[in-house]
């Protein structure tokens, strides 16, 4: 893989991640204390990121750092793998979100 392609790949994922738990990159970058504008960058793959703010991303986004660097798979003809993708990426989601609300909820009463 070529850095322009790795670039892509994470770029893609990043985003991807991203707007499967419902953030902004403005969001995105409050939770990880960078700019908005490097999020930007890196999801159009103009700018590589750190291995430590990587790994602040991939714990901001619930995932492990690898997922950054899958290719998405092409879509299947079996109804059984698509389910399966389907429901591991919904529970991903739903996790994160409910980590997320549960964050506010500590902070507003707990804190």
């Amino acid at each position: 893989m070529t850095e322009n392609e790795l670039r892509s790949v994470l770029g893609a994922n990043l985003k991807r991640y991203r707007c499967l738990r419902g953030l902004s990159q403005a969001k995105l970058a409050e939770m990880v204390d960078i700019s908005p504008n490097f999020i930007s960058d890196v999801e159009t793959g103009k700018r590589w990121i750190s291995s430590d703010t990587m790994a602040n991303l991939a714990s901001a986004l619930n995932i492990e750092v690898f997922e950054f660097f899958k290719r998405e798979t092409p879509p299947s003809d079996d109804v059984a793998e698509v389910i399966t993708r389907f429901t591991s990426e919904a529970a991903t989601t739903i996790n994160g979100l409910v980590n997320q609300s549960l964050e506010n909820l500590r902070k507003r009463y707990l804190s």
